[in-house]
């Protein structure tokens, strides 16, 4: 690995921080089936990190 060598993740796991961040906010406005939603897409989002590490 090089100096400079990027995390190949780093762009998932942003787009998964961001998606829970969304999710709870969700869940605090009181829409419970757009948290479900979120909360699903996020579990995707999670699998494909876990297969690239």
């Amino acid at each position: 690995m090089g100096l400079f060598s990027r995390d190949p993740n780093k762009k998932l796991k942003k787009a998964y921080q961001q998606t829970m961040e969304k999710a709870m906010h969700a869940l605090r406005n009181g829409d419970v089936r757009e948290n479900a939603r979120l909360v699903a897409e996020a579990e995707k989002i999670r699998v494909q990190i876990e297969a690239g590490s």
